[in-house]
């Protein structure tokens, strides 16, 4: 039977390769009706990070079957993680929709960044990285074990 951590995580991986897909075909779309030829830079990055955090989740999966640690702790470290690549290609997605930035963390003249930002930011580096190094050291924990 497949570990809880393991299925999540091959099951994030199909549902990102499959947005990475679709949004390729809205980037495609984009790039043939603009006069410059070029989708709007968080269509393309949400295309990318799609594609990108797929395959991060393959390495999820890998980690989380060689982890010594109990099922709940494995689950912890992909769902944290899976929750903020979620997270990041929703936000590219709508930023894609709008077109409303080629930078969302450019501060328009006049206007300060709410500490949201930077807590979210701060989340992401936690919960991206902290989730990861959760099935790292699992994994560590199984060699010297």
């Amino acid at each position: 039977m497949m570990a809880n951590a393991v299925l999540i995580a091959i099951l994030s991986c199909g549902g990102f390769f499959t947005v990475g897909l679709v949004t390729g075909i809205w980037k495609y779309r984009k790039m043939i009706t603009s006069p410059e030829g070029k989708a709007p830079v968080y269509v393309d990055i949400c295309h990318r990070s799609a594609l990108m955090y797929s395959f991060a989740c393959l390495v999820l999966v890998k980690f989380a079957e060689l982890s010594a640690w109990p099922s709940a702790v494995n689950v912890m470290g992909v769902v944290a993680a899976v929750t903020f690549f979620t997270t990041a290609v929703l936000i590219y997605a709508v930023h894609g929709w709008l077109n409303n930035t080629d930078n969302m963390l450019k501060q328009p003249p006049g206007v300060s960044h709410s500490p949201g930002v930077h807590g979210y930011v701060t989340l992401v580096v936690l919960g991206e990285l902290g989730g990861f190094l959760v099935l790292f050291s699992g994994f560590l924990k199984s060699l010297l074990s």
